[in-house]
Formats: structure tokens, C-alpha cells, sequence
């Protein structure tokens, strides 16, 4: 599996308040962020993998759900994070 408990942890932990804390919007961002690069090289060398590409539709439209709440209660909240994660909005 490509990603396992021991990684998911350390993105909770980077990002978020700490390694238990799965609910934060920076730590579920971060976790999107990665899932979406994961399934892009993915679909980068099978093109017509098309259960894989509406998921990743899904996938960058929870994130961006989840970086408008975020922009909508705390803005230095969702610049930090922008800027960690490195997206262009």
C-alpha cells in the first residue's frame, strides 16, 4: 500500500496539532495534497483509468472545500499552509 499508517501519522504530525489529531483541515489538506500527486502520476502513465481520474476530481474538490472553510475562519491558518504545501492559490 502506498500509504501507511506510520506516513499518515507523520503528515498529522507535520501539519497537524499532533499525530492523533486527524481532524485538523491543515493535516486533511496535507493528506489530500499527497493523495492528488499520488493519483496523477498515476493516471500520467495510465491515461485511461477512468475510475481513477473522477476520483481525483473528488479528491481536489474536497480539498478545495476544505481550503475555503479554512480561508473563511483563520486566513494566516490557510496562507501557512499554502505555503507549506506549496499550491498556487
Amino acid at each position: 500500500m502506498y500509504l501507511s499508517i506510520e506516513k499518515k501519522k507523520e503528515f498529522f504530525k507535520k501539519h497537524g496539532k499532533s499525530d492523533s489529531d486527524t481532524g485538523s483541515a491543515e493535516g486533511q489538506i496535507a493528506l489530500f495534497s499527497y493523495r492528488i500527486s499520488h493519483l496523477t502520476d498515476h493516471l500520467k502513465s495510465n491515461r485511461k483509468d477512468f475510475n481513477t481520474q473522477k476520483s481525483l476530481v473528488k479528491l481536489v474538490g474536497k480539498r478545495r472545500d476544505l481550503l475555503d472553510y479554512l480561508m473563511s475562519k483563520d486566513i494566516t491558518r490557510y496562507r501557512n499552509i499554502v505555503k507549506e504545501l506549496g499550491l498556487r492559490r
